[in-house]
This record gives structure tokens, sequence and C-alpha cells, in this order.
């Protein structure tokens, strides 16, 4: 599986957008996505526990999982690297079931999570670590819509132009992660 296309697309996302991806593709994000790490998804899962509305709505939407750094002068944002995705695991399924297309992070995700993806037909894309800053920079606006007192890892709604990221989980069951090494085993 190698890096076969070049896609951009705007949110939020159809089932139609993310039928054409699969693993390897890269993409860049233009539109609003939505912030929140583990903190925040425990949250997200109470209100829906009790039957509570969401902060925002879910359908169709990507959600970044970023702590942006305060934003210095004259910038909307600091550093929004993505941070380790497995910690949102145990909400995943439930968001996926709800209506979320898409997820922006790093590392792996757990296999009950792979197959939601493939089940709810979304997608996980990976951004580059350790580019906190350079991400920064396709962030055009950013405001905290809930939970503020969890600081940055507040749920905030952006709007990105461009934000490059690398499909690794498709809807068909495809993980660039577990191709990826199959390529480059040694024997």
């Amino acid at each position: 599986m190698s890096l076969s296309k070049s896609i951009h697309l705007e949110t939020p996302l159809s089932n139609k957008d993310v039928r054409s991806l699969r693993a390897g593709d890269q993409v860049t994000i233009s539109g609003l996505i939505y912030t929140a790490r583990d903190s925040a998804h425990k949250r997200l899962i109470q209100l829906i526990e009790a039957n509570e509305p969401l902060p925002f709505s879910i359908e169709g939407q990507v959600i970044y999982y970023v702590g942006p750094s305060p934003a210095p002068p004259g910038r909307v944002i600091g550093a929004a690297g993505p941070t380790t995705s497995y910690r949102m695991d145990p909400y995943t399924p439930k968001l996926l079931e709800l209506g979320l297309k898409g997820m922006i992070g790093k590392g792996r995700r757990s296999e009950e999570v792979v197959k939601a993806i493939k089940r709810h037909k979304a997608v996980y894309m990976a951004a580059i670590g350790g580019a906190g800053a350079l991400i920064s920079t396709v962030v055009r606006e950013a405001e905290v819509i809930a939970y503020e007192d969890l600081g940055p890892e507040a749920i905030r709604r952006l709007r990105v132009d461009r934000l490059p990221a690398i499909v690794v989980n498709d809807p068909f069951g495809n993980d660039l992660y577990v191709e990826g090494q199959k390529k480059y085993k040694i024997s």
C-alpha cells in the first residue's frame, strides 16, 4: 500500500467523501473541525448517556485530537500538534455510531475502533507529530465552545485551510500501519 493519491476534503464529511478514501491517501482538510481529547470525550459520553444535547452536532464532523498551546500575539492558536489517539478509544465507537465521520490524531487505534470505523463508514487520519507549530499555520479561526475549565483540552471549533493528514484507517477495514509493516518487514 503506498501513498496513492492526494485528496482535498471539505467539512462536514459526507458518506461519499469517506467512501472515496483509502489507507495511505494524502489528504488536506478545509472547513470546520472540532478539537477534543480524552477529558472532553468522557464528558461527551456522559451527555449522551444522560440524553443531553452535545455542544456541537456530531453528524459528518471531524474531531482533531489536540490540546493546543496558548496563541502567541497575532495568531489564533498556538502549536496544535496531534495527541496519541488510543486514549480516545473507549469513547470513539459511540461517537461513530452517532455520525462522527473523521478523526485526526497520531498512533494506532484499537481493534474495536478499527471495526467501528468500518461498520459506521468513517475514517481515521494521522497528522504529523512534532509539527504542531507548522500545523497551527493552517488554523484560521479558533473558538472554545465547551468545557473551558479543561484549558487546552476544552472543545474548540477550528476553521482550517488545508490541514494535511494521511488516511490510516479507511471505511473498508484497511490499516496503513499494518500494511506498512508488511511492506517493509525483513524476512
